[in-house]
């Protein structure tokens, strides 16, 4: 139900499942789901190996967020994420943040799905599933639309899977959203990324304090290919999202010794020829269907752009609007592409857990999850 003062209102929360709750995204949707008004944690799950310990003790000494575990699971106990029988009748839908190989990943998220329990997922395993939306919703919140194709081909009713695409994309990607209109045809992208992004802290890899390690595994593929599905179009003869095919990205991307936060700099040709004053005013008037609708982890203002020369900087700007908001800044006319600019996102709010919680939010307001 809608309230128009305070966006869709819950009569009772949804029971959510975390499997992978252990790791580092996991730890993140436990910090989020804390205390959300729409989602309650009913079970945490991970590993054979962590199965029937409590969340407290499985987590003991490599708890990586700040402030401690929050009370509601300390002393829950954690099921086998393998065990889909034992864990879909008790939620109501899932978020996937477990670590395994592709594969087994994708075997397990639809054996989910095909137990009528959509899942939510943070892995990049079903990202190229041509049926399985990959959804920044302020970007594109009609990609949802092809849910209905993929339960088609599972034989579910309710069951689906739905995935947010890779943390390094966040930074560049929904600027170049913002200026579609003037028609982006080429675009280099060079990204920082922090090492909470390797679900690492300093403790865990003390060898990248003062160093920079040019290669992240996958990440380039990811960085290029990504937000081309995400600017695609749900093909009803297909029954596919069929990506967009009108820009070309390449990237290199960088490990370097932050903990939160990646930042990206890129330089963009179009077709058109907008000014700067249209590039920076498309940015702050760019806004989608999670601010329309009230969503709980939407942005007021999903981009902002910073007129500062020194900005955006990871200290001072990674958590605007509580992780979820992308800044942007230091656009400039270049002397080979049309324009250059900075971007700075959380690659664990926006880019993971956060993004992943807002996604569920959106397929919540959609109608696609639902309390069984």
């Amino acid at each position: 139900m809608r309230d128009e003062n305070e966006g869709y209102l819950m009569s009772e929360k949804l029971r959510v499942g975390i499997i992978g709750a252990t790791g580092m995204v996991g730890q993140r949707f436990i910090k989020i789901l804390a205390d959300h008004p729409w989602f309650e944690i009913a079970l945490v799950a991970a590993s054979a190996h962590s199965a029937g310990k409590t969340y407290a003790e499985a987590v003991k000494g490599r708890w990586k967020m700040e402030g401690d575990v929050p009370e509601q699971v300390k002393d829950m106990v954690l099921h086998d994420a393998a065990n889909v029988d034992e864990i879909a009748p008790q939620v109501d839908f899932i978020f996937s943040a477990i670590k395994l190989d592709k594969a087994d990943t994708r075997k397990l998220e639809e054996a989910y799905a095909k137990a009528e329990t959509p899942v939510v997922s943070n892995n990049s395993a079903h990202r190229w599933t041509p049926d399985v939306p990959m959804v920044i919703p302020e970007i594109n919140p009609d990609h949802t639309d092809v849910i209905k194709y993929q339960r088609e081909r599972l034989g579910t009713s309710h069951g689906f899977v739905a995935v947010k695409p890779n943390c390094s994309i966040q930074s560049y990607t929904p600027a170049l959203s913002a200026w579609r209109q003037f028609e982006p045809t080429q675009v280099i992208a060079t990204t920082y990324q922090a090492i909470s992004g390797a679900g690492k802290t300093f403790k865990d890899w003390p060898e990248m304090e003062g160093n920079v390690i040019p290669y992240i595994a996958g990440e380039e593929a990811k960085s290029e290919g990504e937000p081309l599905k995400i600017w695609g179009h749900v093909d009803d003869e297909k029954k596919a999202i069929v990506p967009a095919d009108d820009t070309v990205i390449t990237s290199q991307c960088i490990r370097v010794p932050v903990l939160y936060g990646h930042t990206a700099a890129a330089f963009v040709n179009f077709r058109k020829n907008p000014t700067k004053q249209d590039l920076i005013d498309a940015l702050e008037s760019y806004t989608g269907e999670p601010q329309r609708l009230g969503l709980p982890s939407a942005p007021k203002q999903f981009i902002r752009y910073m007129t500062e020369d020194d900005r955006p900087q990871v200290r001072l700007d990674v958590n605007y609007e509580h992780g979820m908001g992308i800044s942007i800044g230091r656009l400039r006319e270049d002397k080979i592409f049309d324009w250059k600019f900075v971007g700075l996102s959380h690659n664990t709010a926006r880019g993971a857990a956060g993004g992943a919680v807002e996604c569920a939010e959106l397929l919540k307001a959609q109608g696609y999850i639902t309390a069984k």
